[in-house]
Order: structure tokens, then sequence, then C-alpha cells
């Protein structure tokens, strides 16, 4: 179904993006208003995972948080939270009865999951029972944390706890369900690509998560795009299904919000933003005018 990816294009694309900065005053920041005939809407690139000195973030942020009446992200955090959202999440990522991942998974495969099991000390018996998307997800998300980054401390989950706080209505632009179909619906031998390419590339990614904290720091798209967006693109088939589909079916959503009096405050993956089908493009397509903030 999908051809080579890599943990960089799956992880900064959908889940994973994950950058330890501390955004302190600049000139620039990942975050831009688009202006339309009868109102304005924020987007802001989304950091998924962070350590605690990515805080306090840029003023431009807090002020465009302030501003706005709505909290719009991929997801309605909430619902991702909730216990039932949690089960539904672990029993689409299981193998079904009868099948472990040494039946579906290569060698080569099988032995970066031991090695890299060992590492964080899990124990292996345990992982064989999840399909190859979830292990790699649940596997790169493991090492993360181990490294001090926290889900927690992401920006999405920064602007939703302040939401809640704020009563702050909140929105999401898809489901649960959805997110999870864009992996689950990928081939056996995909996937098995996917764990494979994800864990031999865990280890050489320090130089790239270092250039992607510099240009999210400097709001510096150009760069964004050309880390992120150059695995998935290899992949005409990954990108139309993680980047393109999602942003056409986001787009009208956007435009009914930048209709309101008051912005909404969006918070969406930096992938999502930037290349020519980025969302920032199509908008101005439409005619907005979008301002870096």
């Amino acid at each position: 179904m999908m051809g080579a990816v890599t943990r960089r294009a799956c992880i900064a694309v959908l889940l994973l993006l994950v950058v330890a900065t501390a955004a302190s005053a600049q000139s620039r920041n990942f975050l831009w208003k688009a202006t339309g005939a009868k109102g304005a809407l924020y987007l802001a690139g989304s950091i998924h995972m962070l350590t605690a000195d990515a805080y306090p973030l840029s003023p431009a942020f807090d002020a465009a948080y302030r501003e706005s009446d709505l909290l719009v992200e991929e997801l309605d955090l909430g619902a991702m939270l909730a216990p039932e959202s949690q089960m539904a999440m672990l029993t689409r990522g299981m193998l079904p009865s009868g099948q472990t991942l040494d039946t579906v998974a290569s060698r080569e495969t099988l032995a970066l999951v031991t090695k890299h099991a060992a590492a964080l000390g899990l124990p292996l018996d345990p992982l064989r029972r999840f399909k190859p998307w979830a292990l790699a997800l649940t596997l790169l998300g493991m090492a993360w944390q181990k490294a001090g980054f926290q889900a927690e401390l992401g920006l999405d989950r920064h602007f939703y706890d302040r939401a809640l706080a704020d009563r702050k209505p909140i929105r999401g632009l898809e489901t649960v369900d959805f997110q999870i179909s864009r992996f689950d619906e990928m081939s056996m031998p995909d996937q098995d690509k996917l764990l494979q390419q994800s864990l031999r590339e865990l280890e050489t990614e320090t130089a790239a998560v270092a250039t992607l904290a510099a240009a999210w720091k400097a709001g510096d798209a150009a760069t964004i795009e050309r880390i992120v967006l150059a695995d998935v693109k290899t992949d005409p088939v990954m990108y139309r299904r993680l980047i393109v589909e999602r942003n056409q079916m986001w787009l009208p959503i956007l435009d009914t919000l930048a209709q309101r009096p008051t912005p909404a405050f969006v918070v969406v993956g930096a992938a999502h933003l930037v290349g020519p089908d980025g969302l920032l493009a199509a908008l101005r397509a439409k005619g907005y005018t979008v301002d870096q903030r």
C-alpha cells in the first residue's frame, strides 16, 4: 500500500514531531495569522513532545491564544485521552488472535525489535502481540520519553490544558479513529518497513532533531519543509495520505472558522502548514492574507 517510510517522516508528520527548545524572545515564530474578508484565525505549528525548558513560550503564542475564543486541534485531546479511546487504540494496535510479530515481520525487523526492547528494559513477549505500526510508535515514544521528552509538555497538550482551565471551547478537526486508520490500513509488508526503518534511524536522528529545533524556534518554515517533508515526498502515496488528503479535508473547516467575528486558535502538526500543499499556501490561494507572527 505504501512504499518505504522513515521514522522522521512518520513521526514528524503525524504523531511525534519532537523538538526540545526554549521559545524565547525572537523576531519570528512558527505561528501565522490568516485574515480573510470576514474574519481571521491563527495557525500554530504543533510540537507534540517537549521538555520542560521549552517553556515559557514566546509571547506571540500567548497573545494569539488570548485573542481567540476557540481552540482547534487535530484531535479533541479530551476524546483521545478518554478510557474508551485508549482501549480502542490498544485494540486496533494488536494483531489478531493466532498471529504474533514473528509471523508478520521480517527477520531483520525482529532483530531490531529485540535490540531496542532490551535497551528500553522491556520484556519482549508482550511486544510480539503488537501490529508493526503500533509497535513502531510505542517504541519510539518510549525512547523519547527515556530521553526526557514528554507528551504532557507538547504544544497541543499545553494549549488543551490552558483551554480547559480557561473554559475555552475546544474542537477537533478529525477523530481518533480516523488518525488510527492512517496507519492501521497500511499493508503488513509496509508496516514491517515502517517498523524497521523507524528503529534503524532512531539512533541517527540527533542532528536532525537539533536542526528541527532551531528551525522551529526561528519560525523557519523553509527548513521545516525541507527536513520534515523530504522523506515523505519520496513516497507519493504516503505524502497524499498523511498530508494532502488531511489538509484538503481541513481546509473547508478552517475557511468556515475564519468567517466568525473572533479568531480561532488552530494547532496542527507543523508539516501541515508548510510546502506547496500546506495549509498556509492553500489559504493564500483562497485569498487570505497570511502573516507570520
